[in-house]
């Protein structure tokens, strides 16, 4: 679970990179940006744990994630002006976090006995709830819900996991490795090759 850990922790920067930069594109003083890094990264697992039941949020249990997040968003505030690389790492990194989230998330599901439903849907909750709240709250239309191959993604490797654990005698950690990998590549596919879910338009024009 070591190596869950590290990129849980890899994406949970990406993501509060990401939020720092929707609040700088945005013009947010140093509080906006922090806050925006903060939800971004960790919104997502926090929503999950409170419908869960399962309190404080593991971001009061691991203090880590908390600070993590706040100094990524602190050290993209700071060096914005410097930051260009960063443009081409940080989608992969970005998918590396959203399938990690997943498996996270569903896994946890599958801790407290939920279904298929309910444990996919904690998995893309846990890794798409934080960049929903970013982008409401910096007046944009939420990611999810555009032209991206996102939350799909989400829903397939969520759902590999639960068929995994229930129907296999696979261990744990090769399922949990099997459907973040489903994610992530999903992902990355869908950025090289700009694949996108149909809009009712693309099927009738005037």
């Amino acid at each position: 679970m070591n190596f869950l850990y590290s990129l849980d922790l890899l994406g949970t920067a990406a993501f509060a990179a990401s939020g720092a930069m929707a609040a700088i594109r945005r013009e947010m003083d140093l509080f906006g940006v922090l806050m925006l890094g903060l939800v971004t990264a960790c919104g997502g697992g926090t929503l999950r744990d409170l419908l869960l039941g399962d309190t404080p949020p593991f971001i009061f249990k691991d203090e880590t994630y908390l600070y993590l997040s706040v100094a990524v968003a602190l050290l993209v505030f700071i060096f914005r002006h410097h930051l260009e690389f960063l443009h081409h790492p940080l989608p992969f990194f970005d998918a590396v976090g959203l399938g990690t989230f997943v498996v996270i998330g569903t896994g946890k599901a599958l801790e407290f006995k939920l279904g298929l439903f309910g444990s996919v849907m904690m998995g893309v909750m846990t890794a798409t709830a934080g960049g929903m709240i970013r982008d409401l709250l910096s007046a944009q239309v939420p990611m999810v819900l555009q032209r991206e191959v996102y939350a799909s993604a989400c829903l397939a490797g969520g759902t590999l996991l639960y068929l995994l654990h229930r129907y296999t005698n696979i261990p744990h950690a090769w399922s949990l490795l099997a459907a973040a990998l489903l994610v992530i590549i999903m992902r990355l596919l869908a950025i090289r090759y700009n694949w996108a879910l149909p809009r009712a338009n693309d099927f009738y024009r005037d």
